[in-house]
Formats: structure tokens, C-alpha cells, sequence
């Protein structure tokens, strides 16, 4: 298993910290003997190589993935690079991106939430086999509209699912609410 993204600088202690999500809620409850989590309180850069050297011996069969209220896909905010082939990347979040870590409780403000994080790129969340994508909550419904039934671009960055051919989205009646054709063709 990979990690898809980590805060830089954030302690594996605090409650926002994606490593200590990803081994209390999945990893233990599921048995899952081998993983690369990104340790966010080491050299950022050193961290992003290892673990892209280790991934690209890898094929994934799925990345579970979501997208932010900015559109994002991992940490990768508008605009995103949907050329690089490096695996992970150091990426700078936008504010919009760090008020949603606010909104969701993991941060008491702007200023608590880190301003670098380390990301799964595009490219290679597009090598999964297969793209489970879930999204929740009516606070994500504009972003899911746009990177649904617009164009496909960096400004939305998860918009890039339209073109990975076994992608499947799970969104509730809120995060969906303002598609314009629903999936049971409403």
C-alpha cells in the first residue's frame, strides 16, 4: 500500500496527520502487512524520491482517492501539473485547500494548517489499474460539478477522471446534487 499524500512538517501525533489516519482506521483494522507511508517530519524531498523509487517498481491495481472543494485530486490544487512523471511531489496548498482542513476540524485555524505537502502527482495516480473515487457532503458539490461536466483541466485538477478508463465515483445525494444528469439518467 501507498500513501497518497502527507503534510510536510506535521507530527505523526497530530490528529490531522494522514500517516496516523491511514494505520488507526485501515492498515491495523486491516491486517496490511506491507505499506510506504510519507513520513512528513523528514526531508520532504528525500521522502517524496524514496517512496516514488519504490512505487514505480510497482503496479497499483487501485488508488482511493477523493476530490477537495478546490477540485483537487491528493494535495495536487488548481492549478495542477498534469504533465510531470515524478511520482510524488513537494506542492504548495492554496488557501482554499487549508480552509477546507479547517472547515473539516483537523485545524483550529488558517495559520495551524501547513503550507507544503507531499502529493501523489497525476501522472501516477492515473497508473492505477482501477479508480475507486469517493466524495461526500454538499460542501464538495461545485467541485464535483466542475470537475465532472467541465473540461478537463488543471484548474480541476480531478477532472483528469474523465479520461482513466476504469474510474468509478461514489457520491452521495449532496456532493452529487448539483450534477445536471444523473447517473439514473434524472
Amino acid at each position: 500500500m501507498f500513501h497518497l499524500d502527507e503534510y510536510v512538517g506535521l507530527s505523526i501525533d497530530h490528529p490531522a496527520s494522514f500517516r496516523k489516519y491511514l494505520l488507526e482506521r485501515f492498515i491495523r483494522k486491516a491486517g496490511i502487512g506491507r505499506y510506504h507511508l510519507l513520513d512528513g517530519e523528514k526531508d520532504p524531498e528525500e521522502t517524496a524520491r524514496n517512496a516514488g523509487a519504490l512505487i514505480q517498481a510497482a503496479p497499483i491495481d487501485v488508488a482511493f482517492v477523493g476530490i477537495g472543494e478546490n477540485g483537487h485530486l491528493a494535495f495536487n490544487d488548481p492549478p495542477a501539473d498534469f504533465e510531470t512523471e515524478e511520482p510524488y511531489l513537494i506542492v504548495q496548498l492554496d488557501d482554499a485547500c487549508r480552509r477546507q482542513q479547517v472547515g473539516e476540524g483537523w485545524f483550529a485555524g488558517l495559520a495551524d494548517v501547513p503550507q507544503r505537502a507531499i502529493s501523489m502527482s497525476i501522472r501516477q495516480i492515473l497508473k492505477a489499474s482501477e479508480i475507486l473515487c469517493i466524495v461526500p457532503d454538499a460542501r464538495k458539490a461545485k467541485a464535483v460539478q466542475t470537475c465532472l461536466e467541465g473540461a478537463v483541466s488543471p484548474m480541476a485538477p480531478a477532472s483528469i477522471l474523465q479520461t482513466h478508463p476504469n474510474a468509478t465515483l461514489f457520491l452521495d445525494a449532496d456532493s452529487a446534487s448539483l450534477l445536471k444528469k444523473q447517473a439514473d439518467g434524472k
